[in-house]
């Protein structure tokens, strides 16, 4: 007789292999259907949570990268979490559609020529249809991954609606008192004719021409410093720079009025503490005529050796020690703090450079060279080998060095600090209901968010903290304008509220483009019509960091979209954006509403390949989303994701992706195992449960807590280390092992066998719901093969559904097993031990064939040869001792099992050779 046909195999439909890459397009074409999203939320219409995660808005040029898909597989899983925890989840995907990289692509196309020649409306339309073409290709490359949200109406920052958004912002700050339009140094890119926000600076390594030129002291100056009664005609001040290019610009010469300085034998002023230094390098003579303080020098004069003009000697805190000569070269027109103390000591801001960073015709209006004319027109860093031919003997010292400088994110290329006429919103004037600044309100909201790592406020922190007033506007054609009147007869901005809503409400229906397209007469409302002469329209438009930072008034605060309250549960971005979009969010929300538009915020790394290097072309590592789903599938890349220690960087590469597809498929075989022994189970047998089956109850119960927590706190790996542990080590590698003779050879009526599949159904719902966030494609497809009415009630299923429909709930509590297990673990290690040498020496092919002899408190654990998988457990030692061990201080013996092999169950306890035992003879006669 062939007992393989008596035995209850497992039986189930679900696939050993997923065919991921074939099956997953299908699934996810469906579920980006506008009905899904409107189904989970109908399906939570009655939660008494909910979460709304504010997309940072991606920006429309360009296929998905690796962080792309990192960064909103993360946004899924998170979504996915609260969702099958209960609450009522909004989720509505964005993009950003203005700035300057789309009008780059744009200009390419075109050719920088026809560029110039078309309108501006022109320019614009191409850039909208630019921005509208990637929109379409991304959001299709992001349900490719499984995301799911509101992709039928999602938000971009270029629609008109939006773009009005975006404007009643911006009047909202202006009202307030804190926007300024001033003349000031910023950020300049020559390369693309604009200012920057610190956001779009990046530091690279850069070669530049290090000076140190000697100013000779005017009469005021050297009476100062008694240079007569030292015998010394001249004196001079020596300064040190790295950018020789702003020395005509100059006037004054900052020192710090802490520090002592020095005048040497050979005439030079310089720190005290930088002399030996300096002399070391043939910059001034190591002997020391005087030391003083630099007060004594205060508003008195040196003389700029390329014009003659005067240069004031002013006192400065941001003088630094220990580099340079402690004589700080002074030209306000070209940096933060020269401005600064330009303004105080009451400087002249020379600014001689245009867009593109050459000479204008400034130099000759003030004289700035001895001999103007032949720099006009000059590229700043070309003039610097003339420069210092000019200079002749004042230049002390020329040499070459590498340092870090800002370049311009986009074009790559270095900047250069330029003084222009340009918006700001100011961080340190008092508006608020209290009397607080805009640095002094987002501080205290920063302190009120939750972040994840808790790390990323001191980040966010330290850089609102040190901040300057942000630059908003920008020189360009695609964006939202700052779209004011100025009046040409006072120079007043017109920031009447008639004015701006009426500009406002044309913006909502036409667009932006409205701004270049229509007449003042026409932007303006009736009654200041008449007047319309006297105005004249500002043509800056918005920094795009303004733009993304009010998202959350034009998506959460507006009723366009379904996009859950403000402030929003959660922002998750990169760790870049708490200088970026956390950054631009929190000022521009805090301007508006005192307030932050979040009240958490995750943050990840960025992606590495394989050896921890940063992905390029050149070098052949990066790893293209599309290619990955090609290969492995979705889900394969969303455990990535979960497996990674997303906030710090992450590696990928094949072989990483092939490690994690060998997790999945070891998940999946659970899974499979699960639903084959749990097929058709229909109701629970909760009261004959054993201690094995208490064990893993409670085992599971303890790990699921603990996961559901951890995932609570987006600490995915760690809950995924939890649960792959438990899977593999406890539930596969003990309890469905243990129960593969209970399931397979006890008879369907057996309440044992009930017991263990109720345990597993009891398993399997929990565990669908704690990795549906990751695997929603893979539990989908799981519970299309399942026909358990236990098994759907254990995932919060009601009567049948897919995924959408799991609620995810606790697994009960029942009785502790009246065994220490941990011991019993114990005893399995050190037993498994002597198995293994058994089996090495070939005197053994299975535990099934031993019989096991055990002291007397062992014997009191009925399952013991149930949980050590041998043939019999008895106290006696009769028999062929194949081994010896102590455990507890106590002797066992492993046994040559005495009963006959049942030809049905395997186990060693037939009475006679090829007769089914006890067992099988009962079950095949019930059979």
């Amino acid at each position: 007789m062939d007992y393989k046909d008596t035995l209850e195999l497992p039986n189930t439909t679900f696939p050993m292999r997923g065919n991921l890459p074939q099956n997953e397009p299908k699934i996810y074409q469906e579920w980006g259907k506008r009905e899904y999203y409107e189904r989970i939320l109908k399906n939570r219409e009655n939660a008494k949570e909910s979460f709304n995660l504010h997309d940072g808005p991606p920006y429309a040029n360009g296929h998905l990268h690796i962080g792309h898909a990192l960064n909103k597989i993360l946004k899924d899983i998170i979504n996915k979490y609260h969702y099958f925890q209960g609450k009522k989840i909004f989720y509505t995907p964005g993009w950003d559609c203005h700035g300057l990289p789309i009008e780059q692509q744009v200009e390419k196309k075109l050719g920088k020529e026809k560029k110039d020649s078309l309108p501006k409306s022109k320019i614009r339309e191409l850039c909208r249809k630019h921005a509208q073409e990637f929109v379409e290709i991304q959001k299709k490359e992001f349900l490719e991954l499984g995301i799911l949200g509101d992709f039928e109406n999602p938000y971009k920052t270029m629609d008109f609606a939006f773009e009005s958004e975006i404007y009643k912002a911006l009047c909202e700050v202006a009202k307030k008192g804190l926007l300024k339009e001033r003349s000031k140094p910023v950020y300049w890119s020559w390369a693309c004719q604009t200012a920057l926000a610190e956001a779009e600076v990046e530091y690279e390594e850069k070669e530049s021409d290090s000076v140190f030129v000697a100013f000779a002291l005017k009469e005021d100056a050297l009476t100062a410093i008694g240079a007569k009664e030292l015998g010394l005609d001249q004196a001079y001040c020596v300064i040190w720079t790295t950018t020789p290019w702003t020395l005509p610009a100059n006037s004054g010469i900052a020192l710090n009025p802490n520090e002592t300085y020095a005048l040497t034998s050979d005439g030079k002023i310089v720190l005290h503490s930088e002399v030996e230094k300096l002399s070391a390098i043939n910059v001034v003579e190591n002997q020391i005529l005087k030391t003083f303080k630099a007060c004594i020098l205060e508003n008195t004069h040196a003389i700029n050796p390329l014009n003659g003009r005067d240069s004031k000697i002013i006192l400065g805190e941001h003088v630094a020690s220990g580099e340079g000569s402690g004589c700080v070269h002074t030209a306000p027109g070209h940096g933060e703090d020269d401005y600064f103390i330009g303004l105080k000591y009451d400087l002249p801001m020379l600014m001689p450079v245009d867009d593109k960073g050459c000479y204008d015709e400034t130099l000759i209006r003030e004289k700035l060279f001895f001999n103007p004319d032949e720099f006009v027109g000059k590229f700043v860093f070309d003039a610097h080998p003339r420069i210092f031919e000019l200079l002749g003997k004042n230049l002390l010292r020329h040499a070459k060095i590498r340092h870090s400088y800002p370049h311009c994110w986009r074009s790559h290329q270095p900047i250069i600090f330029r003084a222009t006429q340009q918006w700001f919103i100011v961080m340190d004037e008092p508006f608020s209901k209290e009397g607080k600044t805009l640095r002094e309100v987002a501080l205290a909201e920063i302190d009120k968010t939750k972040f994840f790592p808790d790390h990323g406020r001191n980040r966010i922190r330290a850089m609102i903290e040190n901040r300057p007033d942000w630059c908003i506007s920008r020189q360009r054609d695609w964006g939202v304008p700052i779209a004011f009147f100025k009046d040409k007869r006072s120079g007043e901005v017109l920031l009447e509220s008639e004015v701006l809503d009426f500009v406002a409400e044309i913006f909502e229906k036409e667009g932006c483009d409205a701004w270049w397209n229509k007449e003042v007469k026409d932007l303006l409302p009736q009654k200041y019509q008449k007047d319309s002469d006297h105005f004249e329209k500002i043509y800056h438009i918005l920094d795009v960091w303004f733009d993304s930072g009010s998202t959350w008034k034009a998506v959460l605060q507006s009723n366009l979209y379904r996009s859950g309250g403000y402030p929003a549960s959660l922002y998750l971005e990169g760790s870049d954006q708490h200088r970026g979009w956390f950054h631009s969010s929190l000022l521009v929300s805090c301007a508006v509403n005192e307030k932050a538009p979040y009240k958490a915020i995750v943050t990840h790394g960025f992606t590495m390949d394989e050896k921890g290097e940063k992905m390029s072309k050149s070098k052949g590592n990066v790893v293209v989303p599309k290619e990955v789903l090609k290969e492995f599938g979705s889900e394969i890349l969303r455990l990535w994701v979960a497996m990674s220690d997303y906030q710090n960087d992450q590696r990928i590469s094949n072989n990483i992706l092939k490690q994690v597809g060998e997790n999945y498929r070891k998940i999946r075989n659970t899974i499979r195992f699960l639903l084959a022994n749990t097929n058709g189970l229909e109701s629970l047998e909760v009261t004959s449960f054993n201690p094995i089956d208490l064990w893993i109850l409670k085992s599971a119960r303890e790990c699921f807590e603990k996961v559901n927590a951890l995932f609570g706190e987006y600490e995915f790996s760690k809950a995924i280390q939890e649960l792959t542990y438990f899977l593999n080590t406890e539930l596969s590698g003990i309890y469905l092992d243990i129960c593969k003779d209970n399931l397979y050879c006890n008879a369907l009526s057996s309440e044992e066998r009930r017991a263990s599949q109720s345990v597993m159904a009891l398993i399997c719902g929990r565990l669908f719901g704690l990795l549906a966030p990751i695997f929603t494609y893979t539990i989908n497809e799981a519970l299309s093969h399942t026909q358990s009415r236990v098994v759907l009630e254990s995932c919060g299923i009601i009567k049948e559904g897919d995924v959408f429909e799991i609620l995810y709930t606790p697994l009960p509590s029942f009785e502790n097993p009246n065994l220490n297990f941990d011991e019993l673990l114990e005893l399995r290690g050190v037993f498994l031990e002597q198995i293994d040498i058994l089996k090495k020496d070939s005197k053994i092919k299975s535990t099934l064939e031993v019989d096991l002899a055990v002291p007397q408190k062992m014997a009191e654990f009925a399952e013991l040869n149930l949980w050590l998988m041998v043939s019999n457990v008895r106290k006696e030692a009769e028999g062929e001792v194949l081994a010896k061990f102590t455990f507890g201080g106590e002797n066992y013996r492993i046994l040559r099992a005495q009963g006959h092999k049942c030809p049905r169950c395997w186990q060693f306890v037939s009475q006679k050779a090829d007769e089914p035992c006890e067992r099988c003879q009962k079950v095949l006669e019930e059979r």
